[in-house]
């Protein structure tokens, strides 16, 4: 009932689904349901609450329990969202191999656990699969489903047609893969960027605005493959055009980086000079973040019905 378990319980509760949340301490979940009541209820009032149905309609969808078994009791879908610790989860997923039943999919928000270090020996494997969200899955709807080798594929389908009926924005791997589709996307960037203040070439508050002001633009809408469609006549005319020029400059691209060193501390003054590392400017900048992501996503919403 963390902030990944509590976003998902209203993202599945806004499709009007029964959502029970589960944890092991009852303090948890009432600082849970506390919060999830406070979020919809703000969220309503600005117009941008998710779903038919009103924020207290939604409320009482949601339950919550500190045993697991009463918890998953009558499921179709259960989603584990424990922190990112290998045997923590094979543990929750131990017990549940053994308490439900045939029709149960278990799915996992892990973001960098391939499911082959997850699922293995399950007796229930084919009912196993990553569901792996954006944070805050709520404002961000991708969710890469990620199958183990032995995973069936109606597991696939199936939660791949759950996250599409509640709003979400559901893209299937075809096979694991380390970091999945997101975070190798979101490394490889990182990766550059970090060469590139390394090297002197550029300030950190000036690379973000690259992005931001940049390339972020376009991404919001369209993706990299897209971006090389229209940006010519066609991806095999930009191929024609830029593939020298792409190769030239990739090939100066350096190692991975450290992440270690005066570079960090480079960075983290010019972050810190903008949003002081301390937990009230902290979460006021990620209540901003996460109004700009509701507008961007109500805009795109309304582009789409247009």
């Amino acid at each position: 009932s963390g902030l990944i378990g509590r976003s998902w319980a209203m993202v599945f509760a806004a499709g009007g689904f029964k959502v029970t949340l589960y944890d092991i301490a009852q303090q948890q979940l009432t600082s849970a349901l506390e919060n999830i009541r406070k979020q919809m209820k703000e969220m309503e009032k600005s117009g941008v609450l998710k779903g038919a149905l009103s924020a207290e309609q939604q409320m009482a969808l949601i339950s919550v329990c500190t045993d697991l078994k009463a918890a998953v009791e009558g499921a179709t879908f259960i989603q584990e969202c424990t922190p990112e610790n290998l045997e923590l989860k094979k543990k929750i997923f131990g017990q549940l191999d053994l308490i439900v039943g045939d029709n149960v999919i278990l799915s996992s928000s892990t973001s960098c656990l391939l499911p082959s270090k997850l699922f293995t020996g399950l007796k229930r494997v084919k009912q196993c699969i990553v569901s792996h969200p954006v944070n805050p899955p709520y404002f961000v709807p991708l969710v890469e489903i990620v199958p183990h080798p032995e995973t069936d594929p109606s597991t696939t389908e199936r939660t791949y047609a759950l996250m599409k009926k509640i709003g979400q924005s559901p893209v299937k791997l075809n096979r694991e893969i380390e970091g999945f589709v997101l975070n190798r996307l979101q490394y490889a960037v990182i990766s550059e960027a970090w060469r590139l203040v390394d090297e002197g070439v550029i300030s950190p508050t000036d690379l973000d605005l690259v992005m931001s002001d940049g390339l972020g633009m376009r991404y919001a809408f369209i993706g990299p493959l897209e971006t090389m469609h229209l940006n010519a006549e066609g991806v095999s005319n930009y191929c024609e055009r830029y593939a020298e020029g792409m190769r030239l400059v990739l090939n100066t691209f350096g190692p991975v980086p450290e992440f270690s060193g005066e570079t960090v501390q480079k960075v983290n003054q010019a972050l810190s000079e903008k949003i002081p590392v301390v937990p009230k400017a902290l979460d006021a900048r990620r209540k901003w973040r996460d109004e700009c992501l509701t507008g961007l996503a109500k805009l795109k919403t309304q582009m789409k019905s247009d």
